[in-house]
């Protein structure tokens, strides 16, 4: 069976992309905890990130990197955190979190809501980054 990741990947559920390409999609999380709050995700479907071939990690990485980047660049942080957890959804997956402090990365902590105005305006400045 599919994971909501896949079916996000192949459209089959929307989501606000910010980049693709043949190997890796990276979209915005729908339960942010900070705006420009991103996943990236492995086009094949992979529970556990370092199940992943030890060249596809590494692209995976890379890609993130050049994401980071975007993240950096558009919002005002001193870094941009990268965390794995990969327990709620199991499929291969970092989160990319624009950030100031520790506290920013506590995944307990609230989630934002914003208006799908707010992702799309957020996930196109990333697209143009």
């Amino acid at each position: 069976m599919a994971t909501i990741f896949t079916k996000i990947i192949n459209g089959e559920i929307p989501s606000y992309k910010v980049a693709e390409n043949e190997k890796f999609y990276a979209f915005l999380d729908i339960s942010p905890l900070q705006k420009g709050h991103t996943l990236v995700v492995p086009k094949k479907e992979e529970d556990y990130l370092f199940d992943l071939e030890d060249s596809d990690l590494q692209d995976m990485i890379v890609f993130a990197k050049g994401i980071a980047a975007k993240i950096k660049k558009s919002f005002p942080c001193n870094r941009v955190g990268m965390t794995v957890i990969g327990l709620e959804v199991p499929h291969a997956h970092i989160h990319l979190i624009p950030i100031n402090a520790e506290k920013d990365m506590n995944f307990h902590s609230p989630k934002l809501e914003l208006s799908k105005e707010e992702f799309e305006e957020i996930a196109e400045m990333l697209r143009k980054a």
